[in-house]
């Protein structure tokens, strides 16, 4: 039989990792419904601004890809499983699924939507990290709200004028 695995002692109370990790789930369901968002309309949009929205698209999503293992990986430091599968997601996101296929200047206003909606999240469960004294995790999520601060900009700078 194989040794259990000591208790996690890493200086952040049993309560207060299960409260930040449930956060960081919350952030993972974001970006996680983001990521298919922006993968799929990536894969749809048409129009004059075809070549423009479709490498911006691709772009985002793969930040976006690369994101989600930095988040599900940090739930697991705090000794939690990380969630996972589209009815999860669904549950735990603040945000909707795309409904058909969009014109070009509607994906770009769903995805300023998402990106916000992401930084609102993520605004939430800093504030739970920080109170924990949780560096890494407050350092992720900086990290991931400057991104999400810069791309929605990127994206509303489209939609002006």
């Amino acid at each position: 039989m194989a040794p259990s695995a000591p208790p996690i002692d890493i200086g952040i109370p049993e309560a207060q990792r299960h409260e930040i990790a449930a956060g960081l789930g919350q952030v993972l369901a974001d970006s996680t419904v983001l990521y298919a968002k922006t993968h799929g309309f990536h894969w749809n949009v048409t129009g004059p601004m075809f070549n423009t929205l479709h490498l911006m698209f691709m772009g985002q999503y793969t930040e976006l890809w690369t994101a989600l293992d930095a988040i599900a990986e940090r739930i697991r430091a705090l000794g939690l499983p990380a969630p996972y599968g589209g009815a999860t997601y669904g549950r735990l996101s603040s945000i909707a699924e795309a409904e058909g296929v969009p014109a070009a200047l509607a994906m770009v206003k769903e995805l300023v939507e998402g990106h916000e909606a992401v930084a609102r999240t993520i605004r939430g469960v800093f504030r739970i990290a920080d109170a924990a004294g949780d560096q890494p995790t407050a350092d992720l999520l900086t990290q991931r709200l400057q991104i999400h601060e810069k791309t929605a900009w990127m994206l509303r700078s489209l939609l002006e004028g």
